[in-house]
């Protein structure tokens, strides 16, 4: 490959990142070939901040970061594009990410390619999220037993409540962006909601999560209904190798066909009272 960026280019330090970067910045998502599209990239533009790096005027890397409430983060959306490699862009990006976030915890899913980077500056892995997807051949079997109804705007506080305990995050501002655009659905008990889970148009096609929930059983029938809706769309939903679902996805015809490491620097969020978070809203935003 033709190296356009010579040795003597010089490359710009990490600058804020800006609407009119999108265009460029979905340009070098698509080089590596991930699934964005415009419409992802403003949503998670929207919700937080971000940082790139240009060379001879041109965007060639990415770097974004969610707040969630004063003590968390995530980060994600990290791309140098192939042709600016092994300039220590990378490390241009992440150190002023980290340096706008600092004093929080954060979280980050993790290619192979990016883990080296990521512990030298103190990330340590917790987990694996694995990726799921495939244009949806069969109606999933659903159980009519189970207490499922859409959710309503007087769930919102219940659903927010839920979700601060799974994630173990405070993702309000996300979670007012994606009921906005979302279908959520409830598992309810005893009058009052016990678990949720969202689809949404995403990428190629739909994505499921966040999918909160207190039980593998809930956490299933949540995600079997979601999908329901979508039989012959591309779904694609990604879920912690912890919480075990793995398998039962693939039964329902949604293969693994990815697998990123989750790392933290400082501790991770625990979830409490008895719900986790099982499904991501996408692997950037957690």
């Amino acid at each position: 490959m033709t190296d356009i960026f010579p040795e003597t280019t010089v490359t710009s330090d990490a600058m804020p990142l800006t609407r009119d970067h999108l265009p460029q910045a979905l340009a070098l998502s698509r080089a590596v070939q991930w699934p964005y599209r415009a419409e992802d990239w403003a949503f998670a533009f929207d919700l937080g901040r971000g940082f790139g790096v240009e060379m001879n005027g041109r965007l060639v890397g990415t770097a974004l970061w969610w707040p969630y409430g004063d003590d968390f983060a995530t980060a994600g959306m990290i791309i140098v594009a192939d042709e600016a490699q092994r300039r220590g862009i990378g490390a241009r990006l992440m150190d002023a990410l980290l340096a706008d976030a600092a004093g929080r915890r954060i979280i980050l899913n993790s290619t192979d390619e990016g883990q080296a980077l990521y512990r030298k500056r103190g990330f340590t892995p917790f987990d694996n999220v694995i990726q799921h997807q495939a244009v949806l051949a069969e109606t999933p079997e659903l159980d009519p037993a189970l207490p499922l109804r859409p959710a309503t705007a007087d769930d919102r506080a219940t659903l927010m409540e839920l979700d601060r305990a799974g994630a173990g995050m405070d993702r309000t501002n996300l979670l007012n962006a994606l009921f906005a655009m979302a279908d959520v659905l409830v598992i309810e008990r005893d009058g009052a909601a016990a678990g949720y889970g969202c689809v949404r148009r995403w990428g190629r096609g739909v994505v499921i999560g966040p999918v909160i929930a207190p039980s593998d059983e809930d956490a299933k029938a949540l995600i079997a209904a979601l999908a329901a809706r979508h039989v012959g769309d591309f779904v694609r939903i990604d879920v912690y190798r912890s919480g075990g679902l793995g398998p039962w996805i693939e039964s329902l015809g949604l293969p693994q066909v990815g697998e990123v490491l989750c790392m933290a620097l400082g501790a991770p969020p625990e979830a409490r009272d008895g719900v986790r978070l099982y499904a991501l809203s996408n692997q950037s935003l957690g």
